[in-house]
């Protein structure tokens, strides 16, 4: 794996920690959602409201780029 590689898993990784955290004590506050469903339901919201990082090999060398749906397009970071 290439340094770029490692940084967007990481990247990916945190974001979605965030997110799935955030959502988790949302979820179990607001809702009547007992036992595992509270985890189950952050999981889906966390997974499609993570933005998505990848690092691409491409002719000028390898890049950095994010997606999310918030954004219209891919972005390339750097």
């Amino acid at each position: 794996m290439s340094k770029l590689q490692i940084r967007a898993f990481i990247y990916q990784l945190g974001c979605f920690a965030i997110l799935f955290i955030s959502a988790r004590y949302l979820v179990a506050y607001y809702t009547p959602l007992t036992g595992y469903w509270i985890p189950v339901s952050a999981f889906f919201i966390g997974t499609i409201l993570s933005p998505k990082f990848q690092a691409i090999k491409t002719k000028d060398g390898e890049k950095f780029f994010m997606k999310w749906i918030f954004m219209k397009g891919v972005r390339e970071i750097e």
